[in-house]
């Protein structure tokens, strides 16, 4: 059985892979420059995912509007693990949360079929005041995964969520330093 609160992602020894969910005009911008640029905000708390079925429990698999194109964001682990060292739960003293660089949310994991399973998913928060720092020196890579998703999503509403499963990311836990896990992983 999985722990209750634990990062499960793809992830090799120097990156990580997280999800995010744009409209075209935002994932066409950044894919032809292989960054985030204009129209992507650097004014607002960018919120990445490394469970990929939540996010297409969020997104209604592409389907909702403002969020129809699905891009892996390969960051550093690095950048991944400051994040996480700046971060403050959602859950903690508002005072704290409103002044926190990065915020995370734990919410409950989801299958194809986006039913709530009985562990979470992190969801981490990256602030307006980092978002430069995460576009410019945290990113390595994006990748558009729109056509597998819509694949996918094809297969879940035609009764073949096995045959789904095998077009989704391999997402495995991922190894946090101790006081790290402790900090961000106690709780939703």
């Amino acid at each position: 059985m999985a722990p209750q609160y634990q990062i499960r992602a793809d992830h090799d020894a120097h990156t990580i892979v997280v999800y995010q969910a744009y409209p075209p005009a935002i994932a066409d911008a950044a894919l032809r420059a292989g960054r985030f640029v204009a129209p992507f905000s650097f004014r607002r708390m960018t919120w990445v995912k490394p469970s990929f079925l939540w996010l297409m429990h969020r997104s209604n698999w592409a389907r909702k509007p403002g969020q129809e194109r699905v891009l892996a964001v390969r960051m550093t682990r690095a950048g991944w693990e400051e994040a996480l060292a700046r971060a403050v739960l959602t859950t903690a003293d508002p005072v704290a949360v409103a002044r926190a660089a990065v915020h995370v949310q734990w919410d409950p994991e989801r299958s194809p079929r986006g039913a709530a399973l009985n562990h979470y998913s992190i969801q981490v928060g990256i602030g307006r005041h980092l978002i430069r720092t995460f576009a410019d020196d945290w990113v390595v890579g994006l990748t558009d995964l729109t056509p597998r998703v819509r694949k996918a999503a094809a297969l879940v509403q035609g009764g073949q969520a096995a045959k789904a499963q095998r077009l989704l990311p391999a997402e495995r836990p991922y190894p946090l330093p101790p006081a790290l896990a402790a900090a961000v992983c106690r709780g939703g």
